[in-house]
């Protein structure tokens, strides 16, 4: 950004810029906060208003409804859980999103009604999409161990995973 466009930057230019991205993306209140901050970071100085102006627009878009953070935690629950994201994955996607942590946990607390059984379906997601286990073509028992190991690092517990990768059938 140039100078001469810094002088530009208002509480109107930020949320005309606010608008712009919430018509492409969903967002927390947090991390549009983040993307607004953006456009000083350019700048040769910062005026101290920035953020009051940042949070000022946040404030009232999220007044307008445009912003709620609960919806945002619902919906990306809801999508990571069909990409197969353990619940594990899914609470640093939301915490990494500036979601509040006791939101994260009032919304996980739907998945934890269903018990196991949603870790389960996701965890079987999971091992389809990366063909592993009960999903791996040939020489299963040669990977068991690596696919053990894949499903950890995708955050999903040891009885949960043993149970995927040890499946007679896809």
């Amino acid at each position: 950004m140039s100078k001469d466009r810094s002088a530009k930057i208002t509480p109107s230019s930020l949320e005309n810029a606010a608008l712009h991205y919430l018509e492409r993306f969903d967002s927390s209140s947090a991390n549009l906060r983040r993307v607004l901050m953006r456009r000083f970071h350019k700048l040769p100085d910062i005026p101290d208003e920035a953020a009051s102006m940042v949070d000022a627009v946040v404030a009232k878009l999220v007044g307008l409804g445009y912003v709620d953070d609960r919806r945002y935690a619902q919906a990306k629950v809801g999508a990571l859980r069909a990409k197969g994201a353990s619940v594990r994955k899914v609470q640093a996607g939301l915490a990494a999103k500036g979601v509040d942590t006791d939101l994260i946990h009032e919304t996980l607390a739907d998945l934890d009604e269903q018990g196991e059984e949603s870790e389960m379906k996701a965890a079987a997601i999971y091992a389809r999409k990366r063909r592993l286990g009960p999903f791996r073509q040939v020489a299963r028992a040669a990977f068991r161990d690596k696919d053990l190991a894949a499903m950890g690092r995708a955050g999903f517990g040891w009885q949960v995973a043993k149970r995927i990768i040890d499946q007679d059938d896809g």
